[in-house]
């Protein structure tokens, strides 16, 4: 299992993959906005996403987990 966790704090401004979903490793999974800039989230490792714990319009902490990959 890999946690899909924010290098930063920042808003959510997109999610890009729903529970169950096949990802591949460096899948872009979620849009987060920090310092005024872009950043995609991407998959860790291939897998399925088991559990998503942020929407768009979260706001979120450096190291918060926002999805978990099986």
């Amino acid at each position: 299992m890999s946690d899909v966790t924010a290098p930063m704090a920042g808003k959510i401004i997109e999610v890009k993959v729903e529970v169950g979903a096949t990802v591949n490793e460096n899948d872009e999974l979620v849009i987060l906005e920090a310092m005024k800039m872009e950043m995609p989230i991407v998959a860790p490792a291939s897998g399925t996403v088991k559990e998503i714990n942020c929407k768009k319009g979260d706001s979120v902490g450096a190291d918060d987990v926002l999805m978990v990959i099986e």
